[in-house]
């Protein structure tokens, strides 16, 4: 079985009420989908990108073993830090920026650089809003949360 991680977050303001979402998918050889799963949820007062990275944290999360795994994601800010190692001079530098700023949304990095180690992960920048249907689907399901979360 391959598997997928599609996540999205989402956020009425920024900051304000977000929401995200992460749809894990299971397929066969051939492509075809063998399991779904469809996770969720939402904060009173944060950011997108606090969202954006809550989605792949709590996909990752939902794994019940280490696993090979794909990651799909909408998010520059998420996949930047990621492709282009920006975590590594962060922690390099004690959690600060090459500004010398805190890092935003530590607690956050960390959680998700500790499922990092436990699963491999492959990651996939697909553009947002662009009609891929389970991008649009956890598009929804975020905005959704969102919305709850008001």
């Amino acid at each position: 079985m391959q598997l997928e991680l599609w996540s999205d977050g989402a956020c009425s303001g920024n900051p304000g009420p977000g929401g995200w979402a992460a749809i894990l998918i299971a397929r066969r050889p051939d492509g075809t989908i063998a399991k779904e799963r469809e996770l969720c949820g939402g904060a009173p007062a944060t950011t997108n990108n606090r969202m954006e990275l809550q989605a792949v944290i709590e996909g990752l999360r939902a794994l019940q073993q280490p696993s090979a795994v794909t990651v799909y994601i909408d998010s520059t800010y998420v996949m930047d830090a990621i492709a282009k190692r920006w975590y590594v001079s962060w922690v390099a530098r004690g959690w600060r920026t090459a500004a010398k700023q805190p890092v935003k949304n530590r607690e956050l990095w960390e959680a998700l650089l500790e499922l990092l180690e436990l699963h491999t992960v492959t990651w996939k920048k697909v553009k947002g809003h662009a009609g891929v249907a389970l991008n649009e689907r956890c598009d929804e399901l975020a905005v959704a949360a969102c919305r709850a979360a008001h």
